[in-house]
C-alpha cells in the first residue's frame, strides 16, 4: 500500500485556480466517497484551505490511483485536464509523508510558522475519519504529522512572532494607507479570520470598524469579544451601504460566489470615491472585475507575499531546527510503515503454509484410519507445526530486521510472487480490524 499526495498550493497555482479546486466542508463527504469508490484507492483524506488543496491517498497501484485523483480534480474544478495538470504536484511515499509533516509544522505555509494550518490538518483528519476515508495507514500518518506540528512549535521558535494571514492583510493595508487609525474599516464575515482582523486593526489604532455578516447574531458575538471597541454590526443585506461608507474593506467568508463585483461597486460608490479591498478568502469574495474601476484597488491572498517575505527572514534558523525534528518523526513513521508491509506478507505466507500443513495432515490421518491413537495424532500435528515454524523462522527474522528499504521491498515482492500471496486482502482484513478497535 503506497502513500501518495496529489494537490496544488500557493507555490504552484494562483488564487484563481486554487478557488476552483476548493472543496467546502459540507462537500468533503461526497468527495471522499467518490475517491474511495475508485478501483485503486484504499484510503483518502482531503486538506482544503485558502492556500492549498491536497488529497492524501493509500493506493494499491500508485500510477493508476494518481490518475484517478487527477481526473476527479479536473471534473470537480471544471478545468480542462491540461490546464489543471500543470499546477498539480504529486509526491510519493517518503516525500508525501514528509510533505504532510512540513505542512502541519507551518514550514510550507504562505506565512511560515502560522498556527491555523495545524487546526486545519486536525479538521481534515476528523472529517476523514468521520466519512470513512481514513483507515489504518492514514490514521497513523495524520496522528504522527499532528504530533510533529505540535513538537515543532514547542521545541523551536518557528511560531515566535509568527503572523497569520489576517495579520499579514492588516500589515499590507498599513503599507498602502500609512495611517490605519484614520480609516473607516468594514469587515465582511465573522469567523476566526475576521476576529484576528479586528484584533490586529485595533492594535494599529483603528477605531471605526463595522462588521457585516449573514447572521447579525454571530457578528454581535464577535463584537462582544471587543466590547470596549464599540464595533458596529450589520446584516449582509446592508453590505453595500456599509461598504460605500468605508475607506477599507476586508472580506473573509465561506461564500463560494463573489460578494462584491464591479456592477455592485459602480452603483454604490460616488464618482471618484476611493476604496481599497483586501480579500483573504478562497474562493474569492471579490470578483477580479472590480479592478476595472479606476478608484478601486483590490488585493487578494497572493498579494500578501511582500509582507510574508519580510516576516520570514528572522525565522530561518528556527526552520532549520524544525527540519531536524521532522526528519526524526519521518524515520519513525517510515519504520512503522515498513513493518506493516512486512506483517502483511509474513501473515499471508504463514496462513498459506498453515493451510497446506492442515490439508496434508488431514490426508495422512485419513489414510492411517480411525483406530490411530489420539496421542499419535497430536504428536504428528505437533511435529508438522514445528517443521513449519522452523522453516519460516529465519525468513521472518531477516525480513523484520532488514533496514535497507529497497532490499526489504525486493524480498517482500519476491515472496509475494513465489508464493502467490494476496497481501491486499490481508491489508483489508487488518485495517477493518483496526478501524473497529
Amino acid at each position: 500500500m503506497n502513500i501518495t499526495v496529489v494537490g496544488l498550493s500557493h507555490k504552484t497555482a494562483p488564487v484563481e485556480i486554487r478557488e476552483k479546486l476548493s472543496i467546502p466542508e459540507d462537500k468533503v463527504d461526497q468527495a471522499i466517497a467518490y475517491l474511495r469508490s475508485c478501483t485503486h484507492i484504499e484510503e483518502a483524506a482531503i486538506l482544503s484551505t485558502c492556500n492549498r488543496l491536497e488529497i492524501y491517498i493509500v493506493a494499491s497501484k500508485t500510477d493508476l490511483a494518481t490518475q484517478e485523483v487527477a481526473e476527479f480534480l479536473a471534473e470537480h474544478s471544471q478545468l480542462p485536464f491540461h490546464d489543471l495538470y500543470q499546477h498539480l504536484f504529486v509526491l510519493l511515499q517518503r516525500d508525501a509523508i514528509k510533505h504532510l509533516m512540513w505542512v502541519t509544522s507551518g514550514l510550507d505555509s504562505l506565512v511560515m510558522g502560522e498556527g491555523q494550518i495545524l487546526a486545519q490538518v486536525k479538521q481534515a483528519y476528523k472529517l476523514g475519519q468521520q466519512h470513512n476515508g481514513i483507515r489504518r495507514i492514514l490514521n497513523h500518518l495524520f496522528n504522527q504529522a499532528i504530533m510533529t506540528g505540535k513538537r515543532v512549535r514547542t521545541e523551536t521558535a518557528i511560531a515566535t512572532g509568527a503572523i497569520s494571514v489576517s495579520a499579514a492583510a492588516v500589515e499590507l493595508a498599513q503599507m498602502k494607507v500609512q495611517n490605519l487609525s484614520a480609516c473607516r474599516v468594514t469587515i465582511v464575515g465573522a469567523g476566526k479570520m475576521s476576529r484576528l482582523l479586528v484584533q490586529h486593526l485595533l492594535a494599529k489604532g483603528t477605531t471605526q470598524i463595522s462588521l457585516v455578516n449573514r447572521s447579525v447574531e454571530r457578528a454581535k458575538e464577535l463584537a462582544d469579544q471587543f466590547n470596549k471597541a464599540q464595533l458596529q454590526c450589520y446584516p449582509l443585506t446592508e453590505m453595500m451601504l456599509v461598504v460605500a461608507a468605508s475607506d477599507l474593506v476586508f472580506t473573509s467568508t465561506a461564500s463560494v460566489e463573489p460578494l462584491l463585483d464591479r456592477a455592485k461597486l459602480d452603483t454604490a460608490l460616488a464618482a471618484n470615491q476611493p476604496l481599497m479591498l483586501f480579500d483573504i478568502s478562497v474562493p474569492r469574495n471579490v470578483d477580479a472585475d472590480v479592478n476595472e474601476l479606476s478608484q478601486v484597488q483590490a488585493f487578494n491572498v497572493d498579494d500578501l507575499k511582500i509582507v510574508v517575505t519580510q516576516n520570514q527572514e528572522h525565522r530561518r534558523q528556527a526552520a532549520l531546527e524544525a527540519q531536524v525534528l521532522i526528519e526524526e518523526e519521518l524515520e519513525a513513521f517510515c519504520f512503522w510503515h515498513r513493518s506493516i508491509a512486512t506483517f502483511s506478507t509474513i501473515s499471508c505466507l504463514r496462513e498459506k503454509v498453515e493451510t497446506i500443513r492442515e490439508q496434508e495432515l488431514e490426508k495422512t490421518l485419513s489414510r492411517l484410519g480411525s483406530d490411530f491413537a489420539q496421542q499419535h495424532q497430536k504428536a504428528i500435528e505437533a511435529l508438522t507445526r514445528g517443521i513449519v515454524n522452523k522453516i519460516l523462522h529465519q525468513p521472518m527474522v531477516q525480513l523484520r530486521s532488514q533496514r535497507d528499504i529497497e532490499a526489504q521491498h525486493l524480498a517482500l515482492q519476491t515472496l509475494q510472487v513465489l508464493f502467490d500471496l494476496d497481501t491486499k486482502a490481508q491489508y483489508s482484513s487488518v485495517t477493518e480490524t483496526s478501524s473497529h478497535t
